[in-house]
C-alpha cells in the first residue's frame, strides 16, 4: 500500500482547529474603528487570505488587504470593536500582519467583554479614507470598552513575510461577544482569526425542537480528521450553503485507490481506504435525520458515506484526542450510503439506526474527496448532567492537543 507524506505545521498552535468566531462568513463584523485612511477594518473579518496587488492604489495611497491606519501625528492610539458572529468560548487569536513589513502594527492588545444588550453600531460602505465622527466617539464611550477584561496584554507583532506573519496568542476566556483591538501607536494588520467553540444558551430550548446539532452557531466544533489537503473539516458546519468548493471540506486523492475500480453488489466502489472527521456536537441529543451537501463537487465529490457516533465524557474525549481518534469505540448511525456529485442529500430517520443520544460523530467518505456541508438534525437532550458535561468539555477541550 502507498503511503501518504505528511508535513507538520510545527508552529501552528492546536487552537487553530476551533472555528473563527469572527469571520465575516459567520456574521462577525466591526462596529467602531477610530481610523481606517488607507485600509477599512473590516478587511480583518474577511473569510479569503489576505493578498498583495503590487499596482494597486486609491486615492488615499497603497491599496492594502486589512485594517491600515494613517501614521498617526496626534496623541493617543488606534483601535476598533469587533462584535463576533457567534458569540462562544475564545481559545486562541492569530493577528496576521501579512504583506504588512514596512508599515505594520508594532504592537497590539485584545481586551473583551460579553454584552446582553445589542448594540445598535453599525458601519457600512467602504470606510478607506475616514476617521470616526464625533458621534461614533461619543456613542462608543458608553461601552467603556477601555475597562474591558484583557485578554492579551500589549503585545510586539511580527511583520508581514510569510516566515512571520502569523502572531498567535493563546487565551481561555468565559463566554464573549465583543472585543477591542487596539494598535499602539498605528499602523496595518492584514486579518484577525478569532479561534474558539460557539455557545448557545439550551436551557431555553424546548425539548422538542430540531436543531441542527453540529451547526458551528450551535456549538458544534471539529475536534480531528484524516486529511484536510484543500480544505478543512470545519467548513461544513458553517452558516448557509457553501459559496464554492473551498467553501467545504475536501481531501487529496487517495494514494491506495486501486489501479481499476470496481463496484460491490450494492453499487459501492470497492476501494481499501478512506477519509474521517470527528465532530462534538454542540449539545448531546437524539438524531432525526441527516443532510449531506456535496454542493460545487462536481468532479470530486466521494463515491459514499457512513456516519458513525457515540458518547463520550470530557475525560474520554481527552484520551481519544490524544490517540488521534484511534481509541474511539463507535456505532453506526448511518449506514453507508452513495453519494452524488453536486446535490444536496437528506437521509430521514428512517434510514438511521436505533440510538439514544449521542455528543460525537465521525463522518467517513470513502475513498476521498469533498463535501460542503454536513447538518445533522435532532432534539437536544436538555438535562442538568449533559449540560453540564457539554461546558466540561469546551473548557477541557482547549486544552487538548488536536
Amino acid at each position: 500500500m502507498a503511503e501518504r507524506r505528511t508535513i507538520e505545521k510545527i508552529s501552528e498552535p492546536d487552537f487553530v482547529q476551533f472555528n473563527d468566531l469572527a469571520s465575516d462568513a459567520v456574521g462577525g463584523k466591526i462596529i467602531f474603528a477610530t481610523d481606517e485612511w488607507f485600509a477599512p477594518a473590516a478587511n480583518l473579518l474577511k473569510r479569503d487570505p489576505p493578498q498583495f496587488i503590487a499596482s494597486a492604489f486609491t486615492e488615499f495611497g497603497k491599496w492594502m488587504d486589512g485594517w491600515e491606519t494613517r501614521r498617526k501625528r496626534i496623541p493617543g492610539h488606534d483601535w476598533c470593536i469587533v462584535q463576533l458572529g457567534v458569540p462562544g468560548i475564545i481559545f486562541g487569536f492569530d493577528v496576521d500582519t501579512s504583506f504588512f513589513t514596512g508599515n505594520y502594527a508594532p504592537r497590539v492588545s485584545i481586551q473583551a467583554a460579553c454584552l446582553d444588550t445589542p448594540l445598535d453600531f453599525s458601519l457600512v460602505g467602504d470606510r478607506t479614507g475616514m476617521e470616526a465622527s464625533e458621534s461614533e466617539r461619543a456613542a462608543v464611550a458608553k461601552l467603556n470598552s477601555e475597562a474591558w477584561q484583557e485578554l492579551v496584554p500589549i503585545s510586539s507583532l511580527q511583520p508581514g513575510y510569510s516566515d512571520s506573519c502569523h502572531n498567535y496568542f493563546k487565551v481561555h476566556t468565559s463566554r464573549v461577544t465583543h472585543l477591542r483591538i487596539n494598535m499602539f501607536p498605528d499602523g496595518g494588520i492584514a486579518r484577525l482569526r478569532v479561534y474558539g467553540v460557539g455557545e448557545r444558551e439550551w436551557s431555553s430550548e424546548s425539548a422538542q425542537q430540531e436543531v441542527d446539532l453540529v451547526a458551528l452557531t450551535n456549538g458544534g466544533v471539529c475536534l480531528g480528521f484524516s486529511d484536510a489537503h484543500f480544505g478543512h473539516p470545519r467548513n461544513m458546519i458553517g452558516l448557509g450553503v457553501a459559496s464554492s468548493m473551498a467553501d467545504g471540506w475536501e481531501t487529496a486523492r487517495r494514494l491506495d485507490r486501486p489501479q481499476k475500480l470496481q463496484l460491490d453488489q450494492k453499487g459501492v466502489l470497492q476501494v481499501s481506504g478512506s477519509e474521517w472527521a470527528v465532530f462534538r456536537l454542540g449539545h448531546k441529543g437524539v438524531v432525526s435525520h441527516i443532510e449531506i451537501d456535496t454542493r460545487h463537487f462536481k468532479g470530486n465529490a466521494p463515491d459514499s458515506c457512513t456516519v458513525e457516533a457515540c458518547v463520550l465524557t470530557p475525560e474520554e474525549e481527552a484520551q481519544c484526542v490524544a490517540s488521534k481518534w484511534t481509541s474511539a469505540k463507535w456505532s453506526v448511525l448511518l449506514p453507508t450510503r452513495r453519494l452524488r456529485p453536486h446535490y444536496s442529500h437528506m437521509f430521514l430517520e428512517a434510514e438511521l439506526r436505533p440510538h439514544d443520544a449521542v455528543s460525537h460523530i465521525r463522518f467517513v467518505i470513502a475513498p476521498d474527496g469533498g463535501v460542503s456541508r454536513l447538518r445533522v438534525w435532532g432534539r437536544a437532550v436538555l438535562d442538568v448532567n449533559s449540560e453540564g458535561e457539554a461546558k466540561s468539555a469546551n473548557q477541557m477541550t482547549g486544552q487538548s492537543k488536536l
